[in-house]
């Protein structure tokens, strides 16, 4: 696979991360493991997890598999922390919390250090600068070689990236943000994605495949295995509206005439959009994640990639756009 600079740093990672959102909750650790190797034998590299996710059981079942499935050096683990269960407050981005959740993430994952630590969301209640600290002592004490930020609105990423790169002392620059990115999805382009681009900070989109609808699975019915069916189904019904179906139907045109799948088409066309380092792909199994890597080999013709653009443009209007052009 593929490998590109995260953002405008020395890391390289593969072009298609892991996303471990389901794993030691719907995904054991059979499936688990069948996915890393498939990832691994792919020659992927970027392993993303939470704190959060499954209570902490996501990052203790991939650090039950680095034991012995995998040498650690041949992965780059990503994982976040600041989002908190508590029902004043939805995230906390303190130095202490954030230290404290870094301690014991690296104590469920097994390692003394991870790849790339990230600010899971933004949090009004903590003065940036605290926040901004705690990833630059994570970084000056080894627990991590790299910091992000995930849900960042545009201002709230290009004034932490500018405070690290303005303000007085060596500070740590952000490498990445997480941000859900896909032809359903559009919305990073208007304030997030050029500030990343100006500021030299990798994407890497979450649900680049709009939650699972861009495979075409729900085009005529809701699959019984399917989140649509599940305990998520709210977190699938926005994209099942009627512009999201003249967008699916769009990329199933596209693959038809390119002899592909829309997942590939929709995977390869985040994949190659301008400031992205990395997808991260998410699925129940082996047999799912093997059809996502696939679309390693597919690049889309200029055509085809500037009619998906038409037709899933969002709007953009002022101040988002050059005044002096509307």
């Amino acid at each position: 696979m593929e490998l590109r600079h995260l953002g405008r740093t020395g890391l390289r990672v593969s072009r298609l991360g892991l996303g471990t959102l389901t794993w030691g909750r719907d995904t054991d650790e059979h499936d688990a493991a069948d996915q890393l190797k498939a990832f691994w034998e792919a020659g992927g590299t970027l392993v993303d997890t939470a704190d959060v996710y499954a209570d902490g059981g996501a990052e203790y079942l991939l650090g039950r598999l680095l034991e012995g499935l995998l040498p650690r050096r041949d992965l780059q683990i990503a994982t976040k922390a600041g989002s908190v269960p508590d029902p004043d407050r939805r995230f906390d981005t303190s130095r202490g919390h954030l230290l404290a959740a870094l301690d014991a993430s690296l104590e469920r994952l097994g390692t003394d250090y991870v790849d790339l630590w990230q600010v899971h969301a933004f949090d009004p209640f903590t003065p940036l600068e605290e926040t901004l600290q705690a990833l630059d002592i994570a970084v000056s004490s080894g627990r991590a070689r790299y910091v992000g930020v995930s849900n960042f609105s545009g201002w709230q990423l290009a004034k932490a990236a500018t405070w690290q790169l303005a303000s007085s002392g060596a500070h740590t620059r952000l490498a990445s943000t997480q941000m859900e990115y896909s032809l359903l999805q559009r919305g990073v382009e208007r304030e997030v994605l050029p500030a990343a681009l100006d500021l030299g900070v990798g994407l890497l989109p979450s649900s680049p495949l709009g939650r699972g609808v861009l495979t075409g699975k729900y085009r005529h019915t809701t699959p019984a295995d399917s989140r649509g069916a599940s305990e998520l189904a709210a977190f699938v019904e926005p994209y099942l509206d009627e512009e999201a179906s003249g967008i699916v139907e769009a990329v199933a045109i596209a693959a038809d005439g390119l002899a592909t799948t829309a997942l590939n088409v929709a995977l390869a066309w985040v994949r190659d959009r301008p400031g992205v380092t990395a997808p991260i792909v998410g699925a129940r199994n082996a047999q799912q994640l093997r059809a996502a890597l696939s679309a390693e080999t597919l690049s889309l013709p200029d055509e085809i990639c500037q009619a998906l653009d038409d037709v899933s443009a969002p709007v953009h209007r002022y101040p988002d756009q050059d005044w002096s052009t509307l």
